[in-house]
This record gives C-alpha cells, sequence and structure tokens, in this order.
C-alpha cells in the first residue's frame, strides 16, 4: 500500500472511532435507559412472589421482550409458563417502553383495562431502571404503579411492579432466567 493511502486509510479509521465515541458519550440518560433496557431481548422465565399472597407466589412465568420499530419500542409481554397465548382465557398484560423526547417511558396495557404511564430513570451503577407513576388512562381504582428491571448479568434479571388495589399495594416480584 502507498504511503499516502495508509495514512488516508488511519485518518478515516481515527475520525469513525471519534464519531463513535463522541456518539456514545452525548448519549441522554434516557437514550442510556432504553439501550440498557433494549439488550434484554429475549424469552425468560421464572418464578413470581407476591408478597401477602402465597396462593399467587410460586407461579413459572413466561416473559417475551422484543424490539420492534425500527429499535424504537420494547415490547414486553407476561404470561404464565405453559398457557397458550390466549389473551381471552389467560392474563397477558402488555407492556410498551420507548423513548418520549428526552424521557425513558413505559405504557402498560392492564389486564384492569386502563393504561398506567411511568417514566423511567437508570441507576447509577447501570444496573437498575426504576419507573414511577406519572399518569393513567382509564380507571384508576386498579392500577400498576411503579416498576424496577434490574439487571443482574446477560442471562439473569428481575422486576418489580407494584400493583394498587384501591389504597393498597400488592408487591410481585419475577426472578427471570434467559432462555433464548
Amino acid at each position: 500500500m502507498k504511503p499516502h493511502i495508509a495514512l488516508s486509510v488511519v485518518f478515516v479509521l481515527i475520525a469513525a472511532t471519534a464519531f463513535a465515541a463522541d456518539t456514545a458519550a452525548s448519549q441522554s440518560e434516557a437514550q442510556k435507559s432504553f439501550t440498557t433496557l433494549k439488550s434484554l431481548a429475549g424469552e425468560w422465565e421464572g418464578p413470581v412472589t407476591v408478597a401477602g399472597v402465597p396462593e399467587m407466589s410460586g407461579a413459572k412465568m413466561h416473559l417475551s421482550l422484543r424490539v420492534t420499530s425500527r429499535g424504537n419500542v420494547l415490547v414486553h409481554e407476561f404470561q404464565e409458563a405453559g398457557t397458550p397465548l390466549d389473551a381471552t382465557k389467560y392474563d397477558h398484560p402488555v407492556t410498551m417502553l420507548y423513548l418520549d423526547g428526552d424521557q425513558l417511558t413505559l405504557v402498560h396495557y392492564c389486564d384492569a383495562g386502563n393504561r398506567p404511564r411511568m417514566t423511567g430513570k437508570m441507576s447509577p451503577n447501570g444496573k437498575t431502571v426504576e419507573f414511577e407513576l406519572k399518569d393513567i388512562s382509564g380507571s384508576t381504582e386498579m392500577h400498576m404503579h411503579h416498576s424496577v428491571f434490574t439487571i443482574i448479568d446477560d442471562s439473569h434479571h428481575t422486576e418489580d411492579w407494584t400493583f394498587m388495589m384501591g389504597d393498597k399495594p400488592m408487591h410481585a416480584h419475577f426472578d427471570l432466567q434467559r432462555t433464548k
């Protein structure tokens, strides 16, 4: 390779590396949080523990997380493991996570018939994203109120969801292992 061509290639590589580093550094906290959550895309299974409700604890749950809409949405779908995909017979809540401007947003399409909207923030260690209720479309009597996603490693994460029944909170903890 001639020296001037080699020098040109080196300059292009340096410029590309600097651009990539600048782009990563310029990501907002919301963008970083969303990128972290998208890394969970795949199939997951594990038990649920519902505080104060032993008859609901121990059920094995299946979670599908899918990135769609050209990377702009993460679709989160829970169901009891081993049940068919029949939302008319089985509880099958769907949650959509996306960036709304510079805000990480979660909309939970609940079997209670409402749509709580929450906003999320990542913890300083980058392992936990916590969502707080912003508003609700539909009835507020029973609704999902809070959620926390904690990444343990590439094949293990937990989710904690708080459901309000009137003024009484119900806490559910999901301990999930990647299956695909």
